[in-house]
């Protein structure tokens, strides 16, 4: 544990814990309802998350939406989990590249889908959902 724990000695004491347990950072104790907020997030297509891995160990993921300057729609935010999930799972990958689409990297959430949620709860779920994915 100790050897695995070195790893990854520039994440916090919490984080290092939640890789290791492949456990989420908030959960339902938290208030937070995964299957609920990946149904809001159905709700806000556009765009896509792109996955080349390289027989080199090197990954390219691109945010693909770049008539909203590669904004994160909410199918992107559900699909940027499934290709974290692959990843975790590429025993060859080495190294990751992230870039956006035609020259731009990402302008953030899609202020359309962020104006769209209900409540400032929706807001934090959602919030929640990405931390998440991206711990």
């Amino acid at each position: 544990m100790a050897k695995s724990l070195l790893k990854t000695a520039s994440l916090s004491g919490r984080t290092k814990l939640l890789h290791q347990t492949g456990l989420s950072l908030y959960s339902t104790s938290h208030g937070f309802y995964e299957e609920e907020v990946k149904k809001t997030l159905q709700q806000f297509p556009g765009g896509s998350i792109d996955l080349q891995k390289e027989d080199n160990g090197i990954g390219i993921l691109t945010l693909n939406n770049p008539s909203r300057m590669n904004a994160f729609s909410g199918v992107m935010m559900l699909q940027l989990l499934e290709k974290v999930i692959e990843l975790e799972n590429w025993t060859e990958g080495k190294g990751l590249i992230v870039r956006g689409a035609k020259n731009t990297f990402s302008s953030g959430s899609d202020l359309n889908a962020v104006k769209s949620l209900g409540t400032p709860e929706d807001g934090m779920a959602v919030c929640m959902f990405m931390q998440n994915t991206l711990t």
